[in-house]
């Protein structure tokens, strides 16, 4: 690219695709508030492309109360009604109710479990089930893999919805519970670094 860096081809289409990619993709998080936002904005992708998401996800923060997962929790028939007028997101009213019943899920998980990211966490894979050198091939046989299985069965036996297999590979990869960067990618180090 320009700057001299190799990256993933995928982010190469847009600015913001490459500042997610060398910033975000693929880096821990351990902060339930931002783990909510990246399972939200999943379901939310479903059907659509990670960049129309990435291009309204400052409308998404201003519409969800910045995922402030009690305060989404308590949303109500009337905070439907306002997201469904709001021009600014995906106006889905199936994903907006998932949204909202995933906050009050994420919310029970905290309680019981002490916080979100200690319970996804136990997801990561082990090392030895990962590929030995992560190429497009090896990526692209990995839309679900046995973890995002488990992941995904887990989330529904709490309650959660749009969170199948391959919407929950996604949120893994999107909250770093594993490095997808490509081997050749200048950001592959800098995201195991942060490991």
């Amino acid at each position: 690219m320009p700057d001299g860096l190799t990256r993933c081809f995928w982010c190469a289409a847009d600015p913001i695709y490459v500042s997610y990619h060398d910033t975000e993709w693929g880096f821990p998080v351990h902060d339930d508030r931002r783990l909510f936002e990246k399972l939200t904005l999943k379901g939310f992708q479903a059907g659509l492309s990670w960049l129309t998401i990435l291009r309204k996800r400052e409308n998404f923060r201003a519409a969800f109360d910045h995922f402030d997962i009690e305060k989404v929790s308590r949303y109500t028939a009337r905070h439907v009604a306002r997201l469904l007028k709001d021009a600014g997101i995906v106006r889905h009213r199936g994903k907006i109710e998932s949204a909202i019943n995933n906050a009050r899920r994420c919310a029970d998980v905290i309680d019981t479990e002490g916080s979100f990211a200690k319970f996804v966490w136990q997801f990561e894979p082990a090392a030895a089930a990962r590929p030995k050198k992560l190429t497009w091939a090896a990526l692209l046989g990995m839309a679900t893999t046995p973890e995002s299985r488990a992941l995904s069965k887990a989330l529904k036996q709490r309650g959660f919805t749009f969170v199948g297999p391959t919407t929950s590979y996604a949120f893994m990869q999107a909250m770093g519970l594993v490095n997808d960067h490509l081997h050749g990618c200048d950001i592959r180090a800098r995201a195991d670094a942060a490991r």
